[in-house]
């Protein structure tokens, strides 16, 4: 397959820059450093860059759009070719997995990540390749848009590059043997 497309989803601006519900973008800027890659240029509300990942071409984004309309940018990068639902690849953030663990998927639910939902809602199907790092705390929290709005704690924020690690090899794997193959390694 080719015309990957990687999108990390997450807020834009400094503020939202280490918060929990940025961990798409991380993954995504941290995969554009590994490839020499800028992410800048400016398509379909989103920052884009190509690198090579794995000797294949692959093209990087973050939706500029805030996660509640993400599906917006989404649907207008992928309506153009070479790109596809196929060879399309959603990073995003979720509260339900505790931190550290990635989980992939071909398809599914949005599991109430509102990133996802919109999505969804915008290619009008769940068949689309996702890949959600784990933010999970190990304690009950009452307000769940403040802790995904909050920045990382300290400890958290040493575990945090090796989960990212994890997570761009898990990328490499998609992209050079399948999605099955990273679900049984990673997820």
């Amino acid at each position: 397959m080719s015309g990957w497309l990687i999108v990390g989803l997450g807020n834009p601006g400094g503020e939202y820059a280490n918060t929990r519900h940025n961990a798409g973008f991380m993954l995504v800027d941290l995969l554009a450093e590994q490839g020499h890659a800028r992410i800048r240029r400016s398509e379909c509300s989103s920052l884009v860059g190509r690198c090579d990942i794995e000797n294949e071409g692959v093209e990087l984004a973050k939706p500029q759009t805030f996660m509640n309309l993400s599906g917006e940018a989404v649907n207008c990068l992928v309506s153009k070719p070479p790109r596809s639902r196929e060879t399309l690849v959603i990073v995003s953030d979720d509260l339900a997995l505790p931190l550290g663990t990635i989980r992939i998927r071909r398809n599914g639910s949005h599991g109430g990540q509102n990133g996802l939902r919109s999505i969804m809602d915008q290619l009008k199907t769940q068949e689309f390749i996702r890949l959600r790092i784990g933010i999970g705390p190990e304690y009950e929290i009452r307000d769940a848009s403040r802790y995904v709005l909050s920045e990382f704690s300290a400890a958290e924020r040493k575990e945090l590059p090796a989960v990212l690690e994890r997570a761009a090899d898990a990328i490499g794997v998609i992209i050079t043997n399948g999605v099955d193959e990273a679900m049984g390694k990673f997820s």
